[in-house]
């Protein structure tokens, strides 16, 4: 699964620049492990991982799941 589209790197919280070396480390981390910022207001979000997935919920923008 990819990374969500957005203001902000959703695993540091950074904002994510236009230079896309800067999150390679980002990216590959995502494909094994859920998001832990919210894209949109870069608030930590709350993650539940389960044998079968992952939900993350930000409690501005709502639920993401795998």
């Amino acid at each position: 699964m990819s990374a969500a589209v957005g203001t902000y790197c959703d695993r540091c919280g950074q904002a994510d620049p236009a230079d896309a070396a800067a999150h390679a480390g980002c990216r590959a981390a995502r494909e094994l492990e859920p998001p832990r910022y919210c894209t949109h207001c870069r608030r930590r979000m709350k993650v539940q991982v389960v044998p079968t997935g992952w939900t993350a919920s930000c409690v501005e923008h709502g639920s993401l799941s795998s």
